[in-house]
């Protein structure tokens, strides 16, 4: 036997099997750059053919009484939390996440997944008064039948159950569509559910290869058994998602880019400031929606705060992995573009970008002119812009395509409000870092960064009234 033949493929799971099918793409490792496994590449005909198992698998699961369906996430969520050491090594190899990161992943979703549980059962109708004395109405609350998830490799575990968790309690069957670059992550997520009980069909997951992706996409959304679409991943292709979708009338739920801005104002704890700025500026090599792409200081404290944002960042972080040179080359181009145009580098250096691998780097000085100030980096690059009143600060945070998330320091309530009023964002987190989601709060954006939300409240986006009136 060669050694290729030794090679894990990562099998489609539809209809309750794992299946290999036709084609494969190979999947390597950003951090070594090299062959750690193949996957099944889907075709058309693969898609569709998992979306006749979930509308073939959805009367019986919409019908299955909550507590059911609740015993299965419990026991998924069980099964999840013991395959941590399993879990951590596919996000690690795949996507080039540190251990530490990957360990939130699977605690959260973890988290994500007992927190829907115990909402399973709250979904209900209404009976409201009607004009008519002798006519009254009931208003059902129903699935919609089989939804599309699209998720993202950066957080493969959070964003892929997020994608189907809510929708699946509530009783919709799903596609679960995994992203090239993280297919075991996502294949370890339908395992879990299957060795928890969940019935054949009710939940399906495929990958393809990148030239697939527009053919394979497109025949999802154009399906009319597809009733509902949600997609987390970069505004280009959510626009194109909603296009799509647009034209075939289904609705869809869309997290999308971000440019987060925060705020450090002349009141604010230094240090707190300056540890919440380097983490969700750094935290996993800057590759999440939410992280921190500039921060707004009061210029009475800007020197301060940079020398303590130095010091922050020296101790937490060092040098990290992109999932791909790409990131790496586009944050490269954004400091050259910022320091060419006048910008100074005062954490960092470029130099020595070996592979995916980069430093953290924070730029002072940054203006409206260079790419950096309205450019989404995604990666380990940061913008220091000084300002002097709120309303330049508010300006310079909502100067900008994106509205997902926000922080502000300070030490006085009062004004942390004022400025969470002002931003045009879909979260502001007072004295805590831009990078905040969990399961008891709506998470979404505005503007670019999507519409729809997920967390507390999801599952009233995976269900549509029915209005049934009836003479007393």
């Amino acid at each position: 036997m060669s050694s290729s033949d030794q090679i894990h493929t990562v099998p489609a799971y539809i209809n309750g099997a794992e299946l290999p099918l036709s084609s494969t793409f190979d999947v390597n490792s950003p951090s070594t750059n090299t062959l750690i496994h193949r996957s099944a590449s889907a075709t058309v005909a693969d898609a569709l053919s998992a979306v006749t198992a979930a509308q073939a698998a959805f009367p019986a699961w919409r019908d299955l009484p909550p507590a059911a369906k609740r015993d299965i996430f419990l026991k998924t969520a069980e099964i999840f939390k013991s395959r941590a050491e399993e879990l951590t090594k596919y996000m690690v190899d795949e996507t080039g996440a540190d251990a530490g990161w990957a360990g939130f992943n699977i605690h959260l979703t973890t988290d994500l997944l007992i927190d829907v549980a115990g909402r399973i059962s709250s979904v209900k109708g209404d009976f409201p008064t009607t004009s008519d004395p002798g006519t009254s109405a009931i208003i059902y609350k129903e699935p919609f039948g089989v939804i599309l998830g699209i998720a993202p490799w950066n957080a493969p575990y959070i964003l892929g159950v997020r994608a189907i968790a809510n929708a699946l309690a509530v009783g919709n069957t799903a596609i679960l569509k995994a992203p090239e670059i993280s297919p075991r992550c996502t294949w370890a997520i339908v395992s879990c559910f299957h060795a928890a009980g969940l019935p054949a069909g009710v939940l399906n997951s495929l990958a393809h290869d990148t030239a697939s992706a527009p053919a394979v996409t497109q025949a999802l959304i154009t399906d009319p058994r597809i009733r509902k679409i949600n997609f987390t991943g970069s505004t280009a292709v959510g626009r194109i998602i909603a296009e799509q979708a647009g034209r075939a009338l289904k609705p869809v739920l869309l997290e999308l880019g971000g440019k987060a801005p925060a705020i450090v104002w002349s009141d604010a704890d230094l240090d707190l400031a300056a540890t919440e700025c380097a983490k969700g500026a750094f935290m996993h090599t800057g590759q999440i929606c939410m992280s921190t792409e500039k921060i707004l200081v009061h210029r009475s404290v800007a020197k301060v705060f940079g020398e303590r944002l130095k010091v922050k960042v020296g101790e937490m972080f060092g040098v990290g992995c992109l999932v791909n040179r790409m990131g790496v080359e586009k944050n490269v181009r954004l400091v050259k573009d910022a320091v060419g145009k006048g910008a100074a580098v005062m954490v960092g250096a470029l130099g020595g970008e070996d592979g995916a691998k980069m430093s953290p780097i924070v730029l002072g000085g940054v203006t409206e002119e260079m790419d950096v100030y309205k450019t989404e980096s995604f990666g380990p690059t940061v913008s220091v812009i000084e300002v002097d009143t709120e309303e330049e600060a508010l300006r310079i945070a909502n100067d900008t395509e994106y509205g997902l998330s926000a922080s502000v320091f300070t030490e006085d309530l009062r004004t942390g409000l004022r400025f969470a009023r002002g931003i045009e964002s879909g979260a502001v987190h007072i004295n805590g870092m831009t990078v905040h989601d969990e399961s008891a709060l709506p998470h979404g954006g505005w503007k670019s960064s999507g519409y729809g939300r997920f967390g507390s409240g999801g599952m009233e986006e995976w269900v549509q009234t029915k209005t049934v009136t009836f003479k007393n």
